[in-house]
């Protein structure tokens, strides 16, 4: 039977007394970079540590001047740039927790988050400052290029415990609302990927793939290690041409990236190698299953392995391949160092290799264990307080180790890396006029992995129609989000159910 256990603890020694701020910016010369930022049009920003560490004072004077208290919510709308990274700091440097909601989300989605997390002060585009003000959401401020002139770069820290709040996170609301899953401070040196994985350099530009309302790891790690993170700013549709044509020109050695952009640029490009004269160190994938011919293909053009590693919002990354190391095909790895890990079934019993059963966390085994969900007691004390902590992945292991993805137990819908609860799509769904009500489900798409296709009854007095269709996709595009709307829409008369009135996704699946 798979040994629940692998390595040895592999963490920093984090003191009581612990700001994540203080730790990642006082470890580097004032000229040293802290970042490269470069946008789709070739403009192009080099940021010293000088820069980010003044800008960062300053903007933690400016909230604390507007009420900010340690233990108060920031939330942050914001694209990734210098000026949202010197927010953070700001924020956590005077003990205030970091509220990350993408510029993805639409009106609805970030209502809600803002909503949740009551922030005493909310930074966001001009772009998005009207829209917020019509909803009606709290102390808003946009961010211009004048806003700090005049406040002074002082700013006295605060005394943070490691077991502070620092962060939340918002889950994709799988089996309910978006829940916000709250970090503390000792969060960051709990992300040993950087070492055992990516085996960082100092001085290293590392570029990670995704939002930073998903993982500020991708941000904070590299500077906790000495390295250098690169952000490519898209706008518009994602280009893989584009962004891989930057990364060769400023030299990124290390990344992270997700095999749905792989797919991407592998059907556009498919000798990316021949014309991109990209040399990484090292590269990794995350966010959904790597395919071993995805792997194989970017091996042959970039001449480096790429390896697989695995986790979610509540904790990451708990299983993965080490460099130097082979994983059986179809294998995501096995725990990585320090990670306990087994696959359990419902009374939480280690299952026999090949078994199905699922992906566990022995709690607070490591620094990264979450605080709990942001004011909701019952739903940490279910999830968070037992001996483990349940993903909801299905997976086998192997009797080496080996873990096996198999899929999801709670539906949840991983679309270009992006994942999708649908309680939280649906909701929006069933406030188009014209759906009484919905259900969606992925379905299997080369390209993004999986889509969403959304099985709709309609309200009285509405028929189907190609232009209906293109309006309840524009509807979740402007209140959800770009990349949740449904890119399949069937019309149905009722919506298969169970005995207590949920939805049989499953039903669902095997019918269409």
């Amino acid at each position: 039977m798979p040994h629940p256990t692998t390595g040895t603890a592999h963490w920093d020694e984090v003191p009581e007394k612990y700001n994540i701020a203080l730790d990642v910016s006082t470890r580097h010369s004032p000229e040293a970079l802290s970042m490269i930022w470069r946008d789709d049009a070739g403009a192009t920003r080099r940021v010293t540590w000088r820069w980010m560490r003044a800008r960062a004072a300053r903007f933690g004077t400016f909230f604390r001047d507007r009420g900010v208290r340690p233990g108060d919510r920031v939330a942050l709308v914001l694209p990734a740039s210098p000026d949202t990274a010197a927010a953070v700091l700001g924020a956590l440097r005077i003990g205030a927790v970091v509220v990350m909601a993408g510029t993805l989300w639409g009106e609805e989605a970030l209502a809600f988050r803002l909503d949740d997390s009551a922030p005493a002060l909310t930074l966001t585009t001009p772009e998005r400052l009207a829209a917020f003000e019509a909803s009606g959401t709290g102390h808003l401020i946009a961010l211009t290029p004048r806003l700090l002139d005049g406040v002074p770069e002082e700013c006295e820290p605060e005394v943070t415990r490691a077991d502070d709040p620092a962060v939340i996170y918002y889950t994709s609301g799988t089996s309910g609302p978006p829940k916000g899953v709250v970090h503390a401070h000792r969060w960051l040196p709990g992300h040993n990927e950087f070492t055992v994985c990516h085996q960082l350099r100092p001085g290293e530009l590392f570029h990670g793939a995704g939002d930073w309302a998903w993982s500020l790891a991708k941000l904070l790690g590299p500077w906790r290690h000495g390295a250098v993170p690169f952000v490519f700013h898209q706008p518009g549709r994602f280009d893989p041409v584009a962004l891989f044509e930057a990364m060769a020109a400023e030299g990124v050695g290390n990344m992270l990236l997700n095999p749905t952009m792989l797919r991407r640029l592998r059907a556009v490009l498919p000798e990316a190698g021949k014309q991109i004269p990209l040399r990484p160190r090292r590269a990794y994938s995350s966010s959904e299953p790597l395919p071993a011919d995805l792997a194989r293909w970017f091996t042959e053009q970039f001449h480096v392995p790429l390896y697989d590693y695995y986790g979610l919002t509540e904790s990451y990354p708990m299983i993965g391949v080490l460099p130097g190391t082979t994983a059986p095909s179809g294998s995501m790895g096995r725990a990585l160092p320090g990670w306990q890990v087994a696959v359990l079934d419902d009374r939480d019993r280690p299952v026999p290799p090949g078994t199905p059963g699922q992906i566990c966390l022995r709690a607070r085994t490591n620094p990264q264990y979450p605080l709990g969900y942001w004011n909701r007691p019952a739903d940490t004390r279910a999830v968070f307080e037992g001996e483990w902590f349940r993903t909801g992945d299905t997976a086998t292991q192997d009797d080496r180790g080996n873990f096996y993805f198999l899929g999801r137990s709670d539906d949840v819908i991983i679309s270009s890396g992006y994942r999708i609860g649908p309680y939280d799509l649906e909701a929006v769904l069933d406030t188009h006029p014209a759906v009484a009500e919905s259900a969606v489900v992925g379905d299997p798409d080369p390209d993004r992995g999986q889509i969403v296709h959304a099985f709709i009854v309609l309200a009285d007095g509405h028929r189907p129609s190609p232009r209906l269709t293109a309006s309840i996709q524009e509807h979740v595009r402007t209140v959800h989000s770009r990349f949740a709307y449904p890119r399949r829409v069937d019309y149905v008369d009722a919506l298969p159910r169970s005995t207590t009135h949920k939805i049989q996704r499953a039903a669902l699946r095997a019918g269409r």
